[in-house]
């Protein structure tokens, strides 16, 4: 039956400079669909209890779903590995055109295992597969590397993925640069990438995806792109992507400022939609097959970064290396993200990093070099410890790149009660005191510290009904049983793979119908929210087993203790007993214990007692590679 899966994996072992592939065995679909769904369950499989993330133990996995690389609108690829960042359970999601490739080639995913003696790349060309010497093309930034591999395969269509200096330094909040200006920026999968001495991997495909009634399918992406058009979110979003969050999140109180000390910023106006128009925009781009284009591609016209080609600089940069460290002029800030990119840094976490960087120095416990200022507002200090973190230089940036969770226990002195993450992932760029819904959402989110794991803001403050009634902000019943769903549906959505901002406009019901049309399958409207409940439990026990407990399920002090000084929300934080009540109430609805971990009951409900296993050496018959790296037809 034809449907649009690839039917198998593609698995390089960089140790043996083997490949091979793997059939896609019928049961991981039917129960976990694609994408985070294979992600989350061959993680299980395939890494030990007690690997070292970024060991070769650890495995490194780019994992499509069935609708990418299809006509439906607005689906994405992901990562999947254990993060080196937060010891546990890590995906990090990304759009552009290399996912679709991964299908082109002939796979529903790269499986990469081990790690390399040398440094090397991989030249995926449908069922050839080469190990290449990268020995000449590490030392590059991710984007001169991503140039210097397309003239290598001698392919300027080829789609690559590359690390920088970060990711080879296995800075521990590296990021995979997947084409230009898109990343898997979260939690440091560019690190285990460094780790395994892969530079980059280049894939390059002509096989065509199927999908099994094409007429169906032509119909259900009709409505789902309709559901775009029809939205105003989708249609916010072309005209300025996610800038125009900016001065919303600073009206309603959640822009961080100053290390999250404050909620407000009086310049947030010069960081938002409308400064990046005047000192930015020129035009827009999309990723694969998407209608709502919400890149905003232009360059920095005026002062001292003149002519620097840039994109949008999005809300989460715009918030923590902008407001969070005090700096409102957009054009610094599009330099400070660029120069992320480039060395291959999440600019999230490096934004906390330096947030905290600055708040130590104020405090006299680390010291900036002589002409350097750690200070709130200096582009040039912010500047020097991206640069040290990266190229790990010196002594301070070997230890802020370990992450704000390991500088905070090292430096001591009182600089844990500043260090704002959550399992070790830095906090997203908005500030929860005052939601205490979407503050339940970090405390609980797979992967640490995460905003995409629940959007409770939009119920909060974003005047979003719950059952046809208003949510109270501050309350904290019921908080638990929206997030629930919440999670359940994006990460049952997530296997597909869909985009965030696709899904402000496709309805439910519409990717019902896509996925059904597209696979055979004949699933009802709660069949997403059934998946993701399964996936989210199968997660909740990779990171019980690396060692997660219900004390980690927490807030950092600064929300917790200290109330905020002013703003809509002045007086207001997450205390200990109301992280303990929402806690309690979000492990009942979940039917986890009080130690968090999911009952026999729930398991056996989800179907995640039966004994089904990858066996990833089902198909290592199936050669693709000679031990030379050179690859066979």
């Amino acid at each position: 039956m034809t449907d649009a899966y690839m039917g198998q994996f593609l698995v390089a072992d960089l140790g043996r400079r083997s490949a091979w592939t793997v059939p896609v065995p019928q049961w991981l679909k039917n129960d976990f669909v694609g994408g985070k769904g294979f992600g989350a369950r061959l993680l299980c499989d395939l890494v030990p209890a007690g690997a070292d993330p970024l060991g070769p133990e650890n495995v490194l996995m780019f994992m499509t779903g069935p609708l990418t690389a299809t006509a439906a609108p607005s689906m994405r690829a992901c990562v999947v590995t254990q993060s080196p960042l937060t010891g546990i359970y890590l995906d990090s999601f990304f759009g552009g055109h290399f996912g679709p490739e991964i299908k082109y080639a002939g796979y529903d995913g790269l499986i990469i295992l081990g790690r390399s003696a040398d440094p090397v790349y991989l030249w995926i060309q449908d069922d050839r597969i080469e190990f290449r010497s990268a020995e000449g093309i590490w030392g590059l930034d991710a984007l001169a590397a991503n140039e210097r591999i397309k003239a290598d395969v001698a392919d300027p269509d080829a789609k690559v993925v590359t690390i920088g200096q970060a990711g080879e330094n296995q800075v521990k909040f590296a990021l995979i640069s997947c084409e230009f200006n898109r990343q898997a920026g979260r939690g440091g999968a560019g690190a285990v990438m460094g780790s395994k001495n892969l530079k980059a991997v280049a894939v390059k495909g002509s096989r065509m995806v199927g999908v099994h009634d094409r007429e169906a399918f032509r119909e259900a992406c009709r409505i789902s792109t309709a559901d775009i058009a029809a939205s105003p979110t989708c249609d916010a979003l072309t005209d300025s992507g996610t800038s125009n969050a900016v001065p919303w999140s600073n009206a309603v109180g959640l822009l961080p400022h100053r290390n999250f000390v404050e909620q407000v910023f009086d310049k947030a106006d010069r960081l938002g939609d409308e400064g990046q128009k005047k000192y930015l925009f020129l035009g827009k781009a999309a990723c694969f097959g998407c209608p709502i284009r919400c890149s905003q591609m232009g360059a920095v016209r005026t002062g001292r970064y003149a002519h620097m080609v840039t994109d949008i600089v999005e809300y989460e940069s715009a918030a923590l290396m902008g407001s969070n460290l005090d700096i409102h002029d957009v054009r610094a800030v599009a330099h400070l993200v660029k120069l992320c990119d480039r060395y291959g840094l999440d600019s999230m976490s490096a934004g906390g990093v330096i947030g905290f960087a600055f708040e130590a120095a104020a405090n006299g416990v680390i010291t900036p070099p002589a002409g350097v200022a750690f200070a709130f507002g200096s582009v040039a200090g912010a500047e020097y410890l991206i640069r040290s973190i990266a190229l790990q230089e010196n002594e301070l940036g070997r230890l802020l790149g370990q992450g704000v969770r390991r500088a905070s226990k090292t430096l001591g002195r009182g600089t844990e009660a500043y260090a704002l993450h959550v399992k070790g992932l830095e906090v997203p760029g908005w500030a929860p005191r005052g939601t205490p819904g979407m503050g339940l959402a970090y405390m609980t989110a797979d992967r640490g510290g995460c905003h995409q794991r629940g959007f409770m803001v939009a119920y909060e403050v974003g005047g979003r009904e719950y059952r046809g009634k208003t949510v109270e902000t501050y309350t904290l019943e019921q908080k638990a049983e929206i997030l629930k769903g919440e999670q359940d549906y994006l990460a049952g959505t997530d296997a597909l793979v869909k985009c965030d901002f696709g899904a402000f406009g496709v309805r439910p019901e519409s990717y019902v119908r896509m996925l059904n049309a597209a696979t055979g399958r004949r699933v009802g409207p709660d069949f997403f929210s059934e998946l993701g409940e399964r996936i989210w439990n199968q997660i909740r026990l990779f990171n019980l087993r690396a060692g997660l407990t219900a004390g980690d399920d927490r807030l950092p002090r600064r929300i917790v203790e200290e109330p905020l000084p002013g703003g809509p929300h002045k007086g207001r934080r997450i205390s200990e007993e109301d992280m303990a009540f929402m806690r309690a109430d979000y492990y009942r609805k979940r039917g986890w214990d009080a130690d968090g971990k999911p009952t026999a009951e729930t398991l056996f409900r989800l179907g995640l007692t039966q004994k089904n296993q990858f066996d990833i050496t089902a198909g290592r018959g199936n050669r693709l590679a000679s031990p030379n790296g050179i690859g066979i037809e």
